[in-house]
């Protein structure tokens, strides 16, 4: 599925099961938060914090999802064509970053 896709997928789910969008300001609050919850897995699972017996069923896939469903509702309710404002940062970030990734030496 391409983003234009899934943001289409996410607006026919609110439409159907949300009722309505969250504003904008209770959406990026969402965000924060399952941005928050990516971040504890990460830094438990595969930073040096020690993962806590109740963290170590958690889903970082599900946890992943969940900051792409609050982005795709954000993009949404803005209307911001989220495949195009990407593929638009990829090529920019392409044609500006491969001789500097390529001649940093830090990743060889």
């Amino acid at each position: 599925m391409n983003i234009k896709n899934a943001q289409l997928e996410v607006d026919k789910w609110i439409k159907e099961h949300g009722v309505r969008y969250f504003n904008e300001l209770t959406n990026m609050a969402q965000l924060t938060e399952e941005v928050g919850e990516v971040a504890r897995i990460i830094a438990r699972r595969y930073g040096e914090q020690s993962e806590k017996e109740s963290d170590k069923n958690k889903d970082l896939g599900e946890e992943l999802a969940d900051v792409m469903f609050v982005i795709l509702c954000m993009a949404n309710q803005t209307g911001i064509d989220l495949q195009q404002a990407f593929d638009k940062k990829l090529d920019l970030k392409t044609k500006r970053d491969h001789d500097r990734h390529h001649n940093n030496k830090k990743l060889k």
